[in-house]
């Protein structure tokens, strides 16, 4: 059988960092609805306005893209492309219920010889034998003949202006090879054809597994070496510096690792491999490595507070510069920052946290926190930690930063604590510690 791309209307359930810019990319070739339950976030792309932040707005108001909180106005078209979130939950156990939740919603208005795609990241089988029974049981169609299952996994780096949903290889795949060459089509009239086909989905969903547990576990390896390096007095910017020289290298450098891809897709493969009955140990060894360091930087911090003979221990203020989980973007989600935070708090320590980009209201409703928008001034604190490298930082001069430590009004050395490595080349004065992993 043959479909007419051209003729068949496009939804895109899950308007997010992932679904938003890929609605918006496949409207350029045909009829596409972004849905979402979410009414302000509808409301805003509506106005032109990505809070999110991955599409200026000249981009989104000239989109002829359809957004709606509404599931009736999407329930004619034919091909339904799933973005949702898969987190995990307190446990660290994969939490499916906002997918499967959407499974359900859109059981109820298929029909038959729709197209159904998942984006979101799962372990292997999910596209299948758990989203494809739901779907199932509310339409009353036959998953494979009734309706057709499909699955290309996400790409997509928040804040990554190279690394776009139309600069990227697409891998898709489907229940029949005719479908698995209409999502050939459907993507690759948006990145010039860049398109693997995958063997199937349930190899489709490994790969986007395995993706984000490799470099996890390569950020783990750099991490582990990081804290035997310390316990030797030594850098380990300044090994890796040395090692990379060496042409095989890989650069990967150590730090806080969380988001909703790194932190959170290896518990998804690790979950498979469990019910499979094999004991991931590389896996969930690099999971437990990056999601306690965090308290080891705090540790670090708190070691270099007090190590100096007259250290008065009353002087307990505290600055952690960044929120976000990674540099030059306004998501908080799964940030390990908070870690460290709620650590040095554990310690007694007075902690403030500034973010330019961090939305204040989330960052309060998620994690309970007060964050600044603007650095302090007056305030001079016996530490701070550079946590997240926005680009703000980034052009801080040794003035600036002295500024905000008042290096010259003390005699007990503050700290600076550089978890990136980002001021390693400033001069800072004698009287300050200056460290970094």
């Amino acid at each position: 059988m043959t479909y007419d791309l051209k003729k068949m209307k496009i939804a895109v359930v899950g308007l997010g960092y992932v679904g938003m810019p890929l609605a918006v990319a496949l409207a350029k070739y045909g009829t596409v609805f972004g849905y979402d339950v979410n009414k302000t976030r509808v409301q805003e792309l509506k106005d032109g306005w990505d809070s999110n932040r991955e599409l200026k707005q000249a981009v989104l108001r000239s989109s002829t893209c359809q957004f709606t909180d509404d599931i009736n106005d999407i329930a004619d078209c034919d091909i339904y492309i799933v973005t949702v979130p898969t987190p995990i939950d307190e446990t660290n156990e994969p939490d499916l219920a906002i997918v499967e939740k959407a499974s359900a919603a859109l059981g109820k208005i298929i029909n038959k010889g729709d197209f159904i795609i998942y984006e979101s990241t799962v372990y292997p089988g999910v596209t299948e034998d758990i989203c494809g029974p739901i779907l199932e049981k509310e339409s009353g169609l036959k998953s494979g003949e009734g309706f057709i299952l499909g699955y290309s996994p996400e790409r997509i780096n928040p804040g990554d202006e190279v690394h776009t949903v139309e600069n990227i290889t697409k891998v898709v795949a489907a229940q029949t090879e005719e479908a698995a060459d209409l999502l050939v089509e459907l993507y690759g009239q948006m990145n010039g054809g860049n398109i693997f086909k995958a063997k199937n989905i349930k190899t489709a969903e490994a790969s986007k597994a395995i993706e984000n547990a490799q470099r996890d576990i390569n950020i783990a390896f750099m991490n582990e070496i990081t804290v035997i390096l310390n316990k030797m007095g030594l850098s380990s910017y300044d090994v890796i510096e040395a090692a990379r020289t060496k042409w095989n290298f890989l650069p990967f450098t150590p730090g806080l690792v969380g988001g909703h891809c790194i932190g959170v897709d290896p518990y998804y493969l690790a979950k498979s491999a469990q019910d499979i009955g094999h004991d991931p140990k590389v896996i969930l060894s690099g999971r437990d490595i990056n999601d306690n360091m965090g308290p080891y930087i705090a540790q670090r911090i708190d070691h270099f507070l007090n190590s100096q003979s007259d250290a008065n221990k009353a002087q307990k203020n505290i600055l952690v510069l960044g929120f976000t989980f990674k540099e030059n973007i306004n998501d908080v989600r799964n940030t390990k920052v908070i870690d460290v935070v709620n650590t040095l708090k554990s310690y007694g320590y007075n902690v403030d946290v500034h973010d330019p980009h961090a939305r204040p209201d989330e960052v309060i409703h998620e994690y309970g926190l007060e964050i600044l928008t603007a650095l302090p001034k007056g305030q001079h604190y016996d530490c701070v930690c550079l946590a997240v490298n926005h680009k703000i930082y980034q052009d801080m001069t040794e003035a600036e930063i002295l500024t905000l430590i008042g290096a010259d009004e003390t005699s007990v050395k503050p700290v600076v604590y550089d978890i990136k490595s980002t001021w390693k080349e400033r001069d800072f004065s004698g009287n300050v510690i200056y460290e970094t992993l």
